[in-house]
Parts: C-alpha cells; structure tokens; sequence
C-alpha cells in the first residue's frame, strides 16, 4: 500500500527539467477544506505544492464514504494523469489549511518539455541511481528489510523526536559498519523505512546458541562495533543502546549496528541529558543525569565485551568503564583510536577488517537473498490496524 500512494519529490528531478516547468507555472491559493481536485471531474491541470499539505481521498462507490489515501506536503505533486490526457479525476484532493501550488495546464507541459513519458524517464534514471526499487516475485535477486511503526504508538508514547532524528541520521550517515537505510515511505497508520537485508542473524541469537565466545570472536565483532562508533563519534553522533540484540551479522559474517530510535546528533564536544537506553548498559552520568556525550558508548562496549565473554573482564573492559567520562579510554585526545591501540587490539588486523579481507569467526549459511532461517520465528502479529494518525509530524517521511 505505502508503495501505490507514495508520491516522488518534483524537486529531485533535473535542473533543465525545472527550469522550463517553472516558465509557464502559475501559483495559487487554496484555504483550509477547499477542493483543489474532485473526483469524477474533468482536468487538464499539474499541481506542484509549494506550501502547505492537501489530503488525497478516493471514494470507491457512491454508497460509502471516502478513503483517506494519504497527505502531500511541499515539493510533492499530483494531477500528473491529465497531462497524459484522462481529463477525469480518479481522487480528490482537498486543503489542509493554508496551500499555495505551482500549476500547469496541460497545453503548456506538453509544448515545452515534450509529455509526461519524458519526465518519467528522467525520474526513474535518477531511481536507479539508488538502486532501491522493490523487486517483484519474479526477480529475487536481492532483498530488502521494512521496518514498520505505528504512528499513532510513537505519538501517544511521545517519540517523534527519535524517530526523525533516527531517519536523518540514517539517510545521511552512511559505513560499512552500520545497515543502511534507502528510503522511507509513510500513509495514515504507519512509517516505513526500508533498509539493507542483513541476512546472517542477530549477533545475540548466535551468543545463546553458542553459550560464549572466546577472545578472538570477541575481538572481530568488538573491531566491527569500533569501526562504527568511529565513524559515529567523529560526525558527533552518540548510538546509545549498544547491545547483542542491535547488532547484526550481514550474509558475510561481518558485524553492523543496527536500530537507530535513540541515536542523538549533538555535535562534537556537545552534551545531551535525555535519560535512555538499556538499563544494564547506561553509563553512570545518564542515571546521574550529569549530561552525557559519546563517551557513553565507550562505557556500553565494555560492558558488550564483558557479555560476549560470557563474564570474563578483559583490561579494556575496565579502561572504558570508568566513572568519570574524562578518564574513559576511546574519549580522550584520540577517540576511539585509543581503543584500536589498546593491547586487547594487539595483533588485530585492522585494515583486513576495514577491506573486508579478514575471514569473520562465523560464516552464516544463506542459501539465497531471501533466506531469513538464520533469525527466529515470531507469530505474525494479527492484531486489528491501529487508527489513523494524520497530525502531520512525520511530514520528512
């Protein structure tokens, strides 16, 4: 459904593009409820939304009422159908308070840039660019994972602010040490973010079904776990919940954080006093609420190396887990390199983890892009579809 209703952004396409709609667009106004489109009627008009958001309905029958389908907001489009010439209006589109549109008539579209087949061509050379299409049942060739949220759970559990502040961080933040996320999409019940498919399991599964891991499996998923907070820490990036259960293994073997809700861009040298993550892995100053940086992650990766090692410390353990941030190994003059120095890290190939050369301690079994038989099953989740949420705050969506 978030597929059929998801809109592209007009202000992706080309700049030759632009320039010649922007020649013949006129703005107009439109006040809160009013009909910008009514289904049935006839058009032969391209909207552009340059302020505001509208509403897109479709009623299916006379007899029932209409069907929200979804909110556009700036830089969205519709109307695209009457520069094809179908005059008639398959939904309605109504104000959501103030808007204003850029408007073309179809004539003019059509003289100037040559129909609607020529902007779509452009726009999905820009898409495979990306590389992040779906792939229909016929191609399964490569995979991807959709993370699904309630939106009406993160507004009545007041978490807005993490979840957007999760999706900034993870479109513009990109390592080979972290699961990427391609796109996001939204409708009225739900967010969607669809992500890199790690197909080798959860690292916590892999733990409790082994029991323990010795000092060199520690090692290569802890070299995995720094080379992303590097990466994190020097853009100013705190993670916050490091832990088994966060971290994935992709079909290579090869260890990457995952689940960014309550990663927090602070800036470097900055502090935040938000009080979260996992009990048994929150640093002092968060329960303290002192305020906190990134020197938090530095106390939550001992505490992951004291867990993977099945309760054995190691001198690093108690170099990062210190009381006062100042004295943490990892936040000091040279970051985490230190923790790359560190005499645990002695004889450890860094270079052979970062070109991927170094031969990871598991090597998953996965039999093809849609092998998940290295995860648990769960129940499908049959509850009834939560409410809409159309307050307008995931708008970045």
């Amino acid at each position: 459904l978030f597929l059929s209703v998801s809109v592209p952004s007009f202000q992706s396409l080309p700049e030759d593009i632009l320039s010649k709609v922007a020649d013949v667009l006129e703005e107009t106004h439109y006040s809160e409820g009013d009909y910008i489109i009514r289904q049935g009627a006839t058009g032969d008009t391209f909207f552009i939304i340059s302020e505001g958001q509208v509403k897109v309905t479709q009623q299916k029958s006379t007899n029932e009422e209409p069907e929200f389908l979804t909110t556009l907001t700036r830089g969205d489009w519709f109307g695209e159908q009457a520069l094809k010439g179908e005059d008639v209006r398959t939904a309605s589109v109504t104000a959501a308070g103030g808007v204003a549109c850029l408007v073309v008539d179809r004539e003019s579209f059509m003289h100037l840039i040559g129909g609607l087949d020529d902007v779509n061509s452009r726009q999905n050379e820009i898409n495979s660019v990306y590389d992040v299409q779906l792939k229909s049942e016929s191609d399964t060739s490569r995979s991807f994972a959709l993370k699904v949220l309630k939106k009406r759970h993160i507004l009545e559990t007041s978490q807005q602010g993490h979840i957007l502040s999760e999706r900034c961080i993870m479109m513009d933040e990109h390592s080979p040490f972290t699961v990427r996320l391609y796109r996001t999409f939204r409708d009225s019940k739900y967010l969607y973010m669809l992500l890199e498919a790690c197909l080798g399991g959860e690292l916590w599964t892999l733990l409790r079904d082994r029991g323990l891991f010795d000092d060199d499996t520690t090692r290569f998923y802890t070299g995995c776990i720094v080379e992303a907070l590097a990466f994190l820490h020097v853009r100013g990036i705190i993670y916050r919940d490091l832990k088994p259960e966060n971290i994935i293994l992709d079909h290579r073997g090869y260890a990457k954080l995952v689940d960014f809700a309550i990663a927090k861009k602070i800036g470097l040298g900055q502090k935040t006093w938000t009080f979260c993550g996992t009990p048994e892995y929150v640093a002092p100053e968060i329960i303290l609420n002192k305020g906190h940086d990134v020197s938090v992650d530095c106390w939550s990766l001992g505490i992951l190396i004291y867990e993977l090692l099945s309760g054995r410390y190691t001198h690093l353990c108690v170099c990062v887990c210190v009381d006062n941030p100042s004295e943490r190994v990892g936040n000091q003059k040279n970051g985490v390199k230190d923790i790359q120095k560190h005499k645990w890290f002695e004889v450890f190939n860094w270079e052979g983890l970062r070109q991927a050369t170094l031969a990871p301690p598991f090597t998953p079994t996965v039999k093809g892009p849609l092998d998940t038989g290295n995860f648990d099953c769960f129940p499908d989740d049959n509850e009834d579809p939560p409410p809409d949420e159309e307050s307008g705050w995931d708008l970045e969506f």
